[in-house]
């Protein structure tokens, strides 16, 4: 599919006055669904059937940063935002609820960060990991488990690859939103194999 082929338009609602803003740049997938105080920075990706819900508070998506399939972002409505910093990778089917991602901070698929959390900058929260309310996960550490725990201390190299993962999804976003015509691109995709191959 590229930037001419018809699809459908992701969910976009006002929520009692309070209207989404989403920078020209950002892709978000046709199965969004994105409602109230909700704002998507510069060179973001919001992917298939991802749920970004601001309803009674607000959410902040900064730039770069990708929210990836089937992912949950929500607020607490009494105190508590949702504010995730710039060049944040969200894995898939992660719950991010009422808490903070600060710059870099990557999510691992499946894992849960909850009220009050607050994932520092450089952190890794693995997948399928549960952060519990009011946790802080320190800059450049990885936690894992259920309630998860301080696993282990995060190299350069490790950190290097997580800016690399966010940078790679700005790039996969342009070429969803604009197709071919956004390119060149750093990939190239592989196309399914001959059947006879399969």
């Amino acid at each position: 599919m590229d930037s001419k082929t018809p699809h459908s338009q992701p969910t976009i609602e006002t929520y009692l006055g309070l209207v989404p803003e989403i920078d020209e740049t950002a892709y978000i997938a046709s199965t969004a669904a994105i409602m109230g105080a909700v704002r998507i920075g510069p060179d973001c990706s919001i992917w298939h059937n991802v749920t970004l819900r601001g309803d009674a508070n607000y959410i902040t998506i900064g730039r770069g940063s990708n929210i990836q399939d089937n992912s949950v972002v929500h607020i607490d409505s009494r105190t508590m935002p949702t504010i995730i910093g710039e060049y944040v990778t969200v894995g898939h089917g992660a719950i991010i609820h009422a808490c903070t991602l600060h710059d870099r901070a990557f999510v691992g698929m499946g894992a849960i960060v909850l009220d009050g959390a607050v994932v520092e900058s450089g952190a890794m929260v693995a997948a399928g990991a549960l952060v519990p309310p009011g946790k802080r996960v320190p800059a450049g550490e990885l936690w894992a488990g259920s309630p998860a725990k301080f696993m282990r201390a995060l190299d350069g190299e490790a950190q290097k690859r997580f800016s690399q993962t966010a940078h790679s999804y700005i790039e996969f976003g342009r070429a969803a939103r604009l197709g071919l015509e956004g390119g060149p691109y750093t990939f190239e995709p592989i196309p399914l194999p001959p059947r006879d191959e399969c």
